[in-house]
Formats: C-alpha cells, sequence, structure tokens
C-alpha cells in the first residue's frame, strides 16, 4: 500500500484495520468473529493473535485523544460518572465510566472505591458531579453535587413492595411528592424570579422536614438519614443551567461496556484492559460528536504516519447558521 495507508509490516491496510477495532469496541464483535469475516468473506489471512497485535499499536498512536478526553470531560460544567462490574484475567475489576454529552472516558481498575476515582480525577472538580449514591463519590473534592433522583425514586418504589407499614407509606409518598414537585419546578420556564425562588425555597425546607423523621420504622430511618447526608444534592439542577436531575447519561455510555463484556468475556489481560478502555473511550467519543469513526481515525493515522505527528482529537461539527 502506498506509504501512510498502513502500519509497517502490516498485513492489512489503515481502513479495514479502524474497521476491525470498532466492530469490537466499538460494536462489541467477538475477535472470533471478525477473524472469521477477514479469514473466509475477506480473504485477507489474519490470525487472532496477530489482529491484537496491530490493534495494540493503532492504541500507541492513539493514546494522546485518550488523554485528550479525559482533560476534556474534567473542564466540562458538568461531569456524569458510573460504574458497572468488569473481568480481567477472571478476577474482578470495575469499569468506570465518566461522560459528557460530547465525550466519554472509560477506566477499568482493580478498585470500586476511592483508589480509581484517584487515577481519574488528580485534583479537584471544578464543575458539577452528577453520581448514584454510591460512597466513594463522595471523597472526591467538588465544587458541586448532584444526586440521582430516578435512583431515589425507584428505591422507594422497591421498598413499597416489602414494606407497608403506615410509617412507610407515608414516609414514602411525602418524599415521592416532593420529588415529583422538584422535577416538576424544573420545567416551569413562565415563573417570575421571585416566585420560581419562593418555591425552591419550600422543596428545601419540606426536605428539611423529612430528613427529620423520627417514625420507628427502619426503612424509614435509612431514607431519612441519606436524605440528611445529601440535603445539599438533591436539587442543584434547579440551581444550576446545565445540570440534570438523573445520571441517564453515564447509564447510557455504560451500557455499550455492558454489551461487550457478555460477547466477549472482559478482558485476558492488564494490557488488554488498558486497550478496551483506550479504544471503548474513542470509539464513543466519536460516536457522541456524530463523526464517522473510519474515517476520522484512518485519516489521523494516515497524518501521524506521514508526519509523526497526531491531529488534536477532531471536535463535534457545529451546524451551519
Amino acid at each position: 500500500p502506498p506509504v501512510g495507508e498502513a502500519l509497517p509490516r502490516a498485513t492489512i491496510g489503515n481502513q479495514l484495520l479502524v474497521l476491525t477495532a470498532w466492530l469490537h469496541y466499538g460494536l462489541g464483535n467477538t475477535l472470533s468473529q471478525i477473524t472469521s469475516v477477514l479469514n473466509y468473506h475477506l480473504n485477507f489471512q489474519v490470525s487472532e493473535g496477530g489482529l491484537i497485535q496491530m490493534w495494540y499499536r493503532l492504541q500507541e498512536i492513539l493514546y494522546a485523544w485518550y488523554q485528550q478526553i479525559g482533560e476534556e470531560v474534567k473542564q466540562q460544567a458538568a461531569l456524569f460518572a458510573d460504574e458497572t462490574g468488569w473481568r480481567v484475567a477472571g478476577i474482578t475489576h470495575w469499569l468506570w465510566c465518566f461522560t459528557t454529552k460530547l465525550a466519554t472516558y472509560y477506566l477499568i481498575d482493580r478498585s470500586r472505591g476511592e483508589p480509581a476515582l484517584r487515577r481519574f480525577f488528580t485534583e479537584a472538580f471544578q464543575g458539577t458531579l452528577i453520581t448514584d449514591f454510591w460512597g466513594p463519590y463522595e471523597r472526591i473534592e467538588a465544587a458541586t453535587r448532584q444526586k440521582c433522583l430516578p435512583h431515589l425514586l425507584r428505591e422507594l418504589m422497591k421498598v413499597e413492595v416489602r414494606n407497608k407499614s403506615p410509617a412507610w407509606l407515608a414516609f414514602s409518598k411525602k418524599l415521592k411528592r416532593l420529588l415529583q414537585d422538584a422535577l416538576r419546578l424544573e420545567k416551569r420556564e413562565d415563573l417570575a424570579p421571585e416566585s420560581y425562588a419562593s418555591r425552591r425555597q419550600r422543596l428545601q425546607d419540606r426536605l428539611r422536614e423529612l430528613a427529620a423523621a423520627t417514625e420507628d420504622d427502619d426503612d424509614v430511618q435509612r431514607l431519612a438519614k441519606r436524605l440528611r447526608k445529601y440535603h445539599d444534592d438533591l436539587f442543584t439542577f434547579l440551581d444550576l443551567e446545565g445540570v440534570a436531575s438523573n445520571n441517564n447519561q453515564a447509564e447510557r455510555e455504560i451500557r455499550p461496556a455492558v454489551i461487550i463484556r457478555k460477547n466477549s468475556l472482559c478482558n485476558r489481560s492488564q494490557d488488554g484492559a488498558e486497550m478496551q478502555a483506550v479504544m471503548m473511550s474513542i470509539y464513543r467519543t466519536l460516536k457522541l460528536r456524530g463523526l464517522d469513526p473510519i474515517k476520522t481515525i484512518a485519516g489521523a493515522v494516515r497524518e501521524y504516519l506521514l508526519t509523526g505527528k497526531l491531529p488534536p482529537l477532531p471536535s463535534a461539527p457545529t451546524s451551519a447558521g
């Protein structure tokens, strides 16, 4: 192939190499499925080991993009985070997801706690961190926080299935009504500032009342304790523009990883886990930005091979007009 169109000593060109990586890390096809297509349908004789080695070389070239994604998401005003189980060489690990509307950064780590978060948050986060109620997130310094209200609503419904005590049902009804009123207030753009501020304060007063509940019911006491702990983190979305009341963005961006986990049974080595995080981050980010993954990456690799320098990760196209 012409100079720049294939990695040195590679048996396939950049376009096909990037396509195979996208099939695996972007869509979740297994290694055996991809090599079967290459060997039997496209007549490219590539072994699984040979393809993995070419992916490692591709990852090395693109690693600067992975670092750029990590820095970009930490500079945003609102950042969503979530985690899910993963396996590396048969040992339980965790795949962490840090995402915004235009970028997703994955990290695979043995820890489901503070050590993994410290790898990502090397300094205080200046924006709003949007998460579920998993405790280790509290150990990261953030300017503001927003806890996922749907998580709280789902827990109320889950408890209602087994707890029919009058104390719990009354507490749950009040808390659900409070959360629903908060969500409705977010959409009241027609309210005058004074009226909005008054209703916002009333929500906070009602939250304080529920957090002070003293009913002799274990579930009431557990949820009241949670309300006291996260008193300032439930209604941030009513005060700051661009902050969501839910963690849906992170849950959506973790879903492709869950599909890949089911198909490929995770990673066989730490190096494989690192490549998984790097390549998934790049492909998901390109998807969020509406960019053609094959054309974008193949073009960047060609420029790298010709100039020795990888171009910056492209931004999302701006709409005309």
